[in-house]
């Protein structure tokens, strides 16, 4: 078939990459869980106040591309944010076509407490740092593998 050599048998559930990525992102969303609860918050969500806090506002479509995002994926997950009193939705003044996202006070304050979640989540996995930015940066080749 090719040159590439994946052993004795390459349906081996153990070997598949998707398997353990799957498994992988259940595992360590479910550790954020609890420390999101207090909050209200969902993975989800957490990850749209990520990209917020690293650039507010921004455009509907463009935190649908930061986060690999459908519009109709963000628009109930923005709706709840708001709702939460953490994130405004409005018009952009000039283009109305474009629906902006900007943190509220309570948003900006929130990014506060969210700063000890990355400390709990390394404490929680037990891995030194160095071996998860490895890990981020070994999957950030396999996104853009993925994506050609």
């Amino acid at each position: 078939m090719t040159d590439i050599d994946l052993g004795e048998n390459p349906l081996a559930l153990e070997r598949q990459v998707c398997f353990a990525l799957s498994i992988a992102s259940r595992s360590v969303i479910g550790i954020y869980r609890p420390l999101l609860e207090p909050h209200g918050l969902t993975h989800p969500q957490y990850l749209v106040l990520l990209a917020l806090w690293e650039q507010s506002p921004r455009s509907v479509r463009d935190l649908g591309e930061t986060l690999c995002s459908e519009p109709a994926t963000l628009s109930p997950l923005l709706k709840r944010l708001e709702t939460l009193g953490y994130v405004a939705r409005r018009r952009r003044t000039g283009d109305e076509r474009t629906l902006e996202v900007s943190l509220t006070d309570a948003g900006q304050r929130l990014r506060t407490e969210a700063e000890r979640i990355p400390y709990r989540v390394v404490e929680r996995l037990g891995l030194d740092v160095e071996e998860l930015e490895q890990l981020n940066a070994a999957l950030h080749r396999v996104i853009e593998a993925a994506r050609h």
